[in-house]
């Protein structure tokens, strides 16, 4: 923290529920800040995800602000490993939320698409379609027999259909409950851009119905969608081209999390500790997605 000009250090305190990277929460005598030590992100990635979150907080998003070291530069070496020292939002993370929850939850997704579409540098999305074709052949042996098949065709399917032409920009791509701080009933915080990239705007919003939206049965609440949605668009309507691919999305990010949870599962790297979450959930999602999803008419 001493390459940092935030003052002397008050209390230090681990946050247990990191899967990519360590955190920790710093008070000192100047505020209330999180440092990051990054585990698998390099120097050479950095300036895009902590760039992003930097122009979406001087944007008026409640998003993390990060400090500057005595050199300018947004991160540092720490114990050989870069890290970052951004500003502690308001707020916890609610797991089950309301229909108040998602009412802001949609707003909160639509104004970061808007807010994030003059942000001049860019990637794809990480962990997209070339990441689906690469890891797919690596988790596919640990699979039963039935899932390998629903895997395959879901990848074939999806590579069937081209999302390039939707309204697209930057995506925080993973808009998970534990990523949103609420503050009351208002959103105090929005957190781990680490996943960021350039994608349709209409993936990112599926992310979230899949997370928000979904009950414990991996079945969609019609309330809770209805009014997310409804809110997403009272900032940003949907094309008639979204519209129609919703069925399609929905699977794709459904896809895109069983992928990634397989891969931590059975694929972690040496020495790496991670708290790896269950894929049968997205699993499920994606199966349900497959019979039930029809193109948003709302």
């Amino acid at each position: 923290m001493t390459q940092f000009d935030l003052g002397l250090v008050q209390q230090l305190q681990g946050i247990p529920s990191g899967i990519e990277n360590t955190n920790y929460f710093v008070d000192t005598e100047r505020g209330q800040y999180v440092l990051t030590l990054f585990e698998k992100l390099s120097v050479e990635e950095l300036p895009f995800y902590l760039g992003l979150m930097g122009h979406l907080a001087k944007s008026g998003l409640p998003c993390p602000l990060p400090a500057r070291n005595h050199q300018g530069a947004l991160f540092s070496d720490l114990k050989g490993k870069p890290a970052s020292v951004v500003s502690r939002l308001a707020g916890k993370s609610i797991m089950q939320p309301s229909e108040v929850h998602c009412r802001a939850m949609g707003a909160m997704t639509a104004k970061l698409h808007l807010a994030a579409a003059d942000y001049p540098p860019t990637q794809d999305n990480p962990r997209g379609p070339k990441w689906w074709v690469r890891v797919a052949p690596q988790v596919m042996p640990f699979l039963p027999a039935d899932e390998q098949g629903m895997l395959k065709d879901e990848l074939e399917v999806q590579f069937s259909h081209r999302l390039e032409p939707l309204p697209r920009g930057v995506v925080h791509a993973d808009l998970f409950r534990d990523n949103i701080l609420f503050d009351g009933d208002e959103i105090g915080g929005v957190i781990d851009f680490y996943f960021a990239g350039a994608d349709a705007w209409l993936f990112d919003l599926a992310v979230v119905v899949n997370d928000w939206c979904i009950n414990a049965e991996g079945r969609l609440d019609a309330q809770r969608l209805a009014v997310l949605m409804a809110s997403y668009q009272s900032v940003r309507s949907l094309t008639d081209a979204e519209r129609l691919a919703w069925p399609i999305v929905l699977r794709a990010a459904s896809l895109r999390f069983w992928l990634s949870r397989l891969f931590d599962l059975y694929l972690p790297r040496a020495g790496e500790l991670i708290h790896p979450h269950d894929p049968t959930r997205f699993r499920d999602i994606l199966q349900y997605h497959r019979q039930t999803a029809q193109p948003w008419t709302s």
